[in-house]
């Protein structure tokens, strides 16, 4: 007879603790599923061991027992103490962390496992490793010269090679017995790595896990790592949660991406779950990029990552050369065409050429707002309150922040006028005009839209890879690591709208956006052009990005950022305050701004009450409070949020509670 510490499977901040129960199989251990009578529930409910102790604690009245052990289902103990740290580092319930861990989807009646990769499709493809460049046998020889856990952040050029390090580690890691988790920031770029990693280790040895599998397919995926059949993981934000039991190497690719940070609950950050289990492996964790994000490079000048320098291209080509097109001269001209008459013309040049172009726009749609020509009012989403696009394909509005389709009114809600108008450009309406523009050439355009439907990116990625298509027109998909050896031309059309979003990292995004873009030009054998199309083309972020100097942005921008004490100087929590009852959220986070003023004293940070109550109508009512923590002081601030949130569980059901820090989006109301 033992005693279990159980998480039960049950979302409410009320039963967000620990439930210890009687089990009479010797079998059950920590990680274990199991299922329990729970409360006044009917049936049976789902739990995980969080703990086993031989003697029974003191206080239980009433001890129930564990009826049913799950024989597939398991969690390692790793993944068991990863989850408790996620419930004190993000504040988050035990379930919410515990499920990030979990497979999706069942297995199939015959017991057999779904294939997501096939090894035939791989066979007589196999590829050699290349020979290293001096830089990446430094790079290498500094990452393995110490045996345990490490964190190196490789800042490389874009095409200096970083991914063939990547793929020297994992080798490493699975020839000493290990796995080896690849991270990459989105998800249409998993094919392309994927193809490349199984040509080299073989497809049976990879398993991909990724949210645009099916949830059969994710189950089986799951299964295949947990049963130690495969020893290579690969995909996007999720891939950090995979149930390998022996973890030598993680590496993220691209470390720089938002993409990283979740923005659903929790509200992890994937470079912090990524650090903590490779301490618990004693494993090396590898961030990678040619733009690292302030944070990143900012921990490398202090000394809490390993800083290695590629410098150099590794097919020694030069970097490509970056003009600026200043749309105010050629607004003075009278071209005020998103695609300006220098920039039209060096597509054509290329093309000419047998050279592909791509054409970067990080706004997708047809129209960017709709708009009352009578009284200016804009047509905004009712649930979320920003303006919603116009999709020219489907005739329909659309919010990108919630998914709410409308059709476009005949008539001005607020007026009555029929003068509606459509302002601003996205990737649709860039790809109308690029048709038109040239209609001998084949155009594809790669954006969240073209890529809803099931394989659709990677054919998208995969015709332009095999130069069926000459232009490629995309969101910021098209700058993230891909790999395109014909591309002599890279057009930003408009490089402020990043610049314009009202948040800290504007300069930060538009810098990275620009020069992520940018290197995909030239990755053949012949130097390659950008034409940046730009309102400010004296921004220090966009002067750096033409120059390709990463050391000038960061010195500016480290400069104002210690100055406004904005991180990494501080950390921003966002705390948001949800109910269906309209007076709820405003009253608990008064509740929690005094009470926060009370346990912090004087040394807090400066706090900020807002946006006001909006109605939502799929969520009800919101309220935010937006703190500052000053180094240091975040043990202090999470000791405090974690007592009110506790406090406010036990008094108050009716309000959802979560917690950011460091949201790469102030919530919008």
């Amino acid at each position: 007879m033992k005693y279990v510490d159980i998480v039960i499977d049950n979302k409410s901040d009320r039963t967000d603790r620990l439930y210890t129960y009687g089990c009479e199989d010797d079998s059950v251990e920590t990680g274990s599923k199991v299922y329990v009578r729970f409360a006044t529930r009917k049936g049976l409910v789902a739990g995980y061991v969080f703990g086993v102790h031989d003697e029974a604690p003191s206080g239980i009245k009433r001890l129930r027992y564990v009826e049913e052990k799950d024989e597939d289902i398991s969690l390692t103990e790793e993944m068991v103490r990863t989850a408790s740290w996620m419930k004190k580092r993000y504040l988050t319930r035990y379930i919410d962390a515990v499920d990030l861990f979990t497979p999706a989807g069942e297995a199939l009646k015959s017991g057999e496992l779904r294939q997501v990769l096939s090894a035939a499709d791989y066979e007589e493809f196999a590829e050699e490793a290349p020979e290293l460049t001096d830089e990446q046998k430094a790079a290498l020889e500094e990452i393995t010269a110490e045996e345990g856990h490490g964190i190196y952040l490789i800042h490389g050029v874009t095409g200096s090679g970083k991914t063939e390090i990547y793929m020297r580690l994992i080798e490493r890691a699975v020839s000493e017995g290990k796995g080896a988790v690849m991270l990459v920031p989105e998800i249409s770029l998993t094919a392309q790595i994927t193809d490349r990693f199984a040509r080299r280790f073989g497809a049976e040895n990879i398993a991909v896990l990724h949210s645009r599998l099916s949830p059969g397919e994710r189950h089986d995926e799951w299964m295949k790592i947990r049963r130690g059949l495969v020893n290579i993981v690969i995909g996007a934000r999720s891939a950090v949660f995979c149930p390998m039991e022996n973890i030598g190497v993680i590496i993220m690719d691209e470390e720089h991406e938002a993409t990283y940070k979740s923005e659903k609950n929790p509200k992890y950050d994937t470079v912090e779950v990524a650090v903590k289990r490779a301490m618990d492996h004693g494993a090396k964790v590898v961030l990678g990029s040619a733009t690292p994000s302030v944070v990143s490079y900012s921990r490398s000048e202090e000394g809490i990552y390993r800083r290695i320098e590629l410098k150099h291209r590794y097919n020694r080509n030069e970097m490509p050369e970056v003009g600026i097109i200043d749309m105010r001269e050629q607004l003075k001209a009278g071209s005020s065409d998103i695609i300006s008459p220098p920039l039209r013309d060096a597509v054509l040049e290329e093309l000419e050429r047998k050279k592909q172009v791509i054409l970067f726009l990080n706004r997708r749609g047809y129209s960017s707002f709709v708009s009352c020509r009578t009284c200016g009012s804009v047509r905004k989403c009712p649930d979320c309150g920003i303006s919603m696009t116009y999709h020219k394909s489907e005739n329909m509005l659309r919010c990108h922040y919630c998914g709410r389709r409308e059709p476009v009114p005949e008539r001005c809600p607020d007026c009555g006028s029929e003068d509606i108008g459509f302002f601003g450009t996205g990737t649709e309406k860039v790809d109308e005009k690029i048709r038109k523009m040239f209609p001998e050439a084949s155009v594809a355009r790669l954006d969240l839209d073209t890529m809803r439907k099931k394989g659709s990116a990677q054919k998208i990625i995969s015709d332009f890879e095999k130069e069926k298509t000459n232009i490629l027109i995309g969101t910021q998909v098209v700058a993230k690591g891909l790999d395109f050896r014909n591309v002599g031309l890279v057009g930003i059309l408009s490089a402020d709208i990043s610049l314009n979003i009202p948040d800290f990292r504007s300069a930060e995004r538009t810098f990275q956006l620009i020069t992520q873009a940018a290197g995909r030009a030239g990755r053949g054998s012949e130097k390659g052009r950008v034409l940046i199309q730009t309102y400010t083309p004296d921004n220090y972020a966009v002067q750096a990005a033409k120059d390709h100097d990463y050391d000038a942005f960061y010195e500016k921008e480290i400069m104002f950022r210690r100055a406004m004490r904005h991180p990494p100087f501080s950390d921003f929590i966002q705390i948001v305050f949800q109910s269906k009852e309209r007076d709820l959220p405003p009253f608990t986070a008064a509740f929690w701004e005094r009470s926060l003023m009370q346990i912090l004293g004087p040394e807090g940070g400066p706090m900020m009450r807002g946006p006001m109550i909006v109605a939502n109508r799929k969520e009800g009512y919101k309220e935010c409070l937006l703190l500052r923590c000053p180094k240091g002081m975040r043990n202090r601030y999470f000791g405090g949020l974690a007592t009110l949130k506790e406090k406010t569980a036990e008094k108050e059901s009716r309000v959802h509670i979560t917690v950011d820090v460091n949201p790469y989006s102030i919530w919008r109301g």
